[in-house]
């Protein structure tokens, strides 16, 4: 599987298990599969929904900033990866 970086971690709301993501090349959509990667960050995750500005949305692209539910703590300036199946 090949991955193509698309943006980092911009913040982290720890009670709500929320990270915001700077989308800095290419899109993302909804069922994509992410891998965020840092620090002590390594895990995957299918994006089941997403938000810019509390409003639902099913696609995002550079420039945009998106909420998105997360199964496990990240980290300011973790890198997010989408994975492209083959």
């Amino acid at each position: 599987m090949e991955e193509k970086e698309i943006g980092y971690i911009s913040n982290y709301f720890s009670k709500l298990s929320v990270a915001v993501v700077e989308i800095t090349s290419g899109t993302l959509s909804v069922g994509d599969t992410l891998r965020i990667k840092g620090h002590t960050t390594d895990f995957e995750l299918k994006v089941s929904s997403m938000q810019i500005e509390h409003e639902m949305v099913t696609e995002a692209k550079k420039g945009d900033g998106i909420g998105l539910k997360v199964s496990e703590k990240v980290r300011k300036g973790d890198k997010v990866y989408r994975v492209i199946e083959d």
